[in-house]
């Protein structure tokens, strides 16, 4: 999620306030259609640190917001990898101002660890006077204060395969070599059509676009439907990098995207095949206990005010049905293969009671 800076939209936090971030650096162009900003801190955490940053235990902290998709893909593979204990986590709330996402849930807003309230100091003793939005997921490099990188999709893909030493005895495999070709090409269609499709559709700045953002991520919904019709995962009999990518954008679609974005040809729950995949998800140990519902409707609904002038926050939906059975274990496959559940949430960690189902 990426602080707007010049954006076609005036997006602002709270109502008085004339600008603000974010989460994606992003305009319309001249057509209206939507457009992300990519460009990243590419830095790598690897094995054999060759971009200066080695992975050590308890030198890094992965920043987060809990109401973000792309952060909350590296929450639930950093759970069922087993890093927390090498890997410590830093939670900003789900509001921002136009300077940053800001660590206002800890006590006096200051990140226990870190020592600052916002994040974008942490950019700004990378890259002095960071020009470009602050985003999360960031790790920061602990001693330095210093963010080392943000690029969300290439962080998950290093907890696989480059933290491997400190992994969980049982740690799945989310990106096993034999799969990777498949798993990079459902990924990117995933993300291109689905992860960006609801934002193309809901920061559309023309009714061109919004139509044509439409009815592509509603062939890619119906595309992934085909294919899991049949499949209980979406490569290979295991969780993998892919389903994890697919699984935020789902968690938030009937909360937020299908009225906020106006993805409204359906709700996730009247899709049969995609919610039974969810509900299947959602009730594997480090997806649904990593959801905060509230804070992504907070988000959502107060950060886009051009959106919900208002900044009323829905009450619903209902949650409870996130739990019913889905009925998807009759077509095979093992969630983690070989290995083991993710044991408890670590205490500190846990989502608030009532933010999620159960």
């Amino acid at each position: 999620m990426r602080a707007a800076h010049n954006l076609a939209f005036n997006f602002s936090f709270v109502r008085g306030m004339t600008r603000s971030m974010t989460y994606v650096a992003s305009a319309s162009d001249s057509g209206g259609d939507f457009n992300r900003d990519t460009d990243y801190i590419t830095t790598r955490i690897t094995a054999d640190g060759r971009d200066g940053y080695p992975v050590e235990p308890d030198r890094y902290r992965l920043v987060v917001a809990r109401a973000c998709p792309w952060a909350n893909r590296t929450i639930i593979v950093r759970r069922l990898l087993g890093l927390e204990p090498v890997l410590s986590i830093g939670f900003c709330g789900p509001t921002h101002d136009e300077r940053s996402w800001t660590f206002d849930l800890d006590p006096d807003g200051v990140d226990p660890v870190l020592g600052i309230h916002y994040l974008r100091d942490a950019y700004n003793k990378r890259v002095p006077d960071y020009p470009k939005g602050v985003t999360v997921p960031a790790i920061v490099d602990v001693p330095t204060g210093q963010v080392v990188t943000n690029d969300f999709a290439q962080i998950t893909l290093d907890f696989s395969t480059e933290w491997t030493a400190y992994h969980r005895d049982g740690a799945p495999q989310l990106y096993p070599e034999e799969h990777r070709d498949e798993i990079d090409e459902v990924a990117q269609r995933v993300y291109t059509e689905v992860n960006n499709g609801v934002y193309r559709c809901g920061f559309a700045g023309s009714q061109r676009a919004y139509d044509k953002a439409y009815d592509r991520l509603f062939t890619a919904l119906d595309w992934l439907s085909d294919r899991l019709s049949e499949r209980r995962f979406l490569v290979g009999d295991t969780i993998t990098e892919a389903d994890v990518r697919l699984f935020t954008t789902l968690a938030r679609f009937d909360p937020v995207y299908h009225g906020h974005f106006k993805t409204n040809r359906s709700k996730l729950s009247e899709m049969p095949v995609l919610w039974a995949y969810a509900r299947d998800l959602f009730q594997t140990p480090g997806f649904g206990d990593t959801t905060d519902f509230v804070q992504i409707k907070q988000h959502y609904y107060i950060v886009h005010s051009d959106i919900n002038p208002t900044g009323v926050v829905p009450k619903g939906p209902d949650l409870a049905s996130w739990l019913s059975p889905h009925g998807r274990e009759a077509l095979g496959g093992r969630p983690f293969g070989d290995g083991t559940p993710p044991g408890p949430t670590p205490a500190g960690e846990r989502v608030p009671e009532g933010h999620s189902a159960g």
